[in-house]
């Protein structure tokens, strides 16, 4: 009986660790699912809204079409379960940070949470970037080159996937701040370094921006100068903070508030 004690209390914290996951992953699933349940009704109008950009381009008298017999449904519906997945994120990001926070010293939890709560504000600023200033300007551009005699009528399950891919691409290019954060945090790359390699990271930034935009000089540096100016402000805020595991805390411990072992993964 005595020998089955110790491997019973070696398991009880593999077993409420992964409770408490499933807990929180549940709450997530949960607050999409009434999220999309408010929204639902609106589903038309939301598509009508995330099809303005492109409408307002189409030649008089054109619309966009459905060529797909379930589409004039299924595409509203799952643009509606994105838009509540976006919007949810606040919520998930929240059972991420209470999560992983026990895990941390009293330092990192100063700078994790700065980065759970700037990395989705980012990313719907690349969004909005992208809705607002790219959108417009792709979509004159494909209306001003379409051929003579080809009516522009665009299939509204196409329109979805394409403009879904460019939130996610401009979402995750506006995230470069707190990916410079983090890789000078762990200890990935330094300040020094990041600075030396300078002019190769603007020529990527312009490479990224020829890619995704129109093959215009215009559409490409508004793409590329947000993505440069990013750069710089996560090197600024990243020569402020100290390579993990550097800080005594980690090693000494904090004295007002004793540090707590990182939580096993699994």
């Amino acid at each position: 009986m005595s020998d089955q004690k110790p491997e019973l209390d070696q398991e009880m914290p593999l077993v409420s660790h992964l409770t408490e996951l499933r807990t929180r992953l549940l709450r997530c699933v949960a607050a999409i699912f009434l999220i999309f349940a408010c929204l639902f009704y609106f589903a038309q109008k939301i598509y009508t809204l995330v099809s303005a950009p492109l409408r307002q381009y189409l030649p008089e008298g054109a619309t966009m079409i459905a060529t797909d017999v379930a589409s004039p449904f299924l595409t509203p519906f799952k643009l509606t379960m994105v838009v509540a997945l976006f919007l949810a994120m606040p919520v998930i990001l929240h059972q991420v940070w209470g999560f992983i926070a026990p895990g941390l010293y009293k330092h990192e939890k100063r700078i994790a949470m700065p980065l759970l709560v700037s990395s989705i504000l980012l990313f719907y600023a690349g969004m909005a970037f992208a809705y607002f200033l790219v959108f417009p300007l792709i979509f004159h551009f494909f209306a001003s080159v379409t051929p003579e005699g080809v009516s522009m009528m665009t299939d509204i399950s196409s329109y979805l996937d394409f403009v879904m891919t460019l939130f996610f691409a401009f979402g995750v290019a506006f995230e470069i701040p707190v990916a410079v954060v983090l890789l000078i945090w762990i200890g990935v790359v330094n300040v020094e370094y990041l600075k030396r390699i300078r002019p190769y990271v603007i020529i990527g930034c312009f490479v990224v921006g020829m890619i995704l935009t129109p093959p215009d000089i215009f559409s490409q540096t508004l793409l590329a100068v947000p993505m440069w100016l990013l750069f710089e402000v996560g090197l600024l805020f990243g020569s402020m903070i100290r390579k993990r595991g550097d800080h005594p805390e980690d090693e000494a411990g904090d004295s007002s508030e004793p540090p707590q072992p990182p939580a096993p993964l699994f």
